[in-house]
C-alpha cells in the first residue's frame, strides 16, 4: 500500500507535532514561545498554531500553560514554596499572567489552592489524586457564582 504524497506529508507533520508536544511536555519550565517551538520543527508559526489545535485540540501556547499550571498545583499542595516562587518555578515570567491563568483552569487563585490542597486530595491515592486534579482545559473551570437568597 503507498501513500499518497499528502497523506505521506500528513503522517510527518503528525511527527514533528508529537516532538514539538514532546519537548514542551520536557522543557515546560524553560522561556519557551510557540516562534521557537517553530523554528525547532522547521514550521512557520502559524501553520504550527493550527496543525497543532488541530491535532491536540488546543494551541501551542495553551497546552504549555496547562503543563505550568499542572506543575504549580503539585508544588503548591507540597506547600514549602510562596505562590511567587512556584510561578517562576514553572518557567512563567508574570506572577500576574500566572494567577489570572492558575484561577481560570483551577477556578480558585493560587493563593487560595497553596492554603487549602488538602481538602482536594484527602485520602486518595495518588493515581486517582493526579486525574481529580488535572487542570481543565478549553474555557477553564466552572466558576462558581454567589447564590443570593
Amino acid at each position: 500500500m503507498t501513500l499518497t504524497p499528502a497523506a505521506a506529508q500528513h503522517l510527518r507533520d503528525l511527527a514533528r507535532l508529537r516532538r514539538v508536544r514532546d519537548r514542551i511536555d520536557r522543557e515546560y519550565a524553560q522561556p519557551l514561545d510557540v516562534e521557537a517551538l517553530a523554528r525547532g520543527a522547521n514550521m512557520s508559526a502559524g501553520h504550527l498554531s493550527r496543525e497543532f489545535k488541530l491535532a491536540y485540540g488546543e494551541a501551542p501556547y495553551g497546552y504549555l500553560m496547562t503543563r505550568r499550571i499542572e506543575r504549580a498545583m503539585a508544588l503548591l499542595r507540597r506547600g514549602d514554596l510562596s505562590v511567587t516562587d512556584v510561578c517562576f518555578e514553572v518557567g512563567c515570567s508574570s506572577l500576574g499572567t500566572f494567577s489570572t491563568r492558575f484561577t481560570e483552569l483551577v477556578g480558585v487563585p493560587p493563593s487560595t489552592y497553596r492554603r487549602d490542597p488538602a481538602d482536594t486530595t484527602a485520602g486518595m491515592p495518588s493515581c486517582v489524586a493526579k486525574q481529580v486534579t488535572k487542570p481543565i482545559r478549553n474555557r477553564e473551570a466552572p466558576v462558581n457564582e454567589p447564590h443570593l437568597a
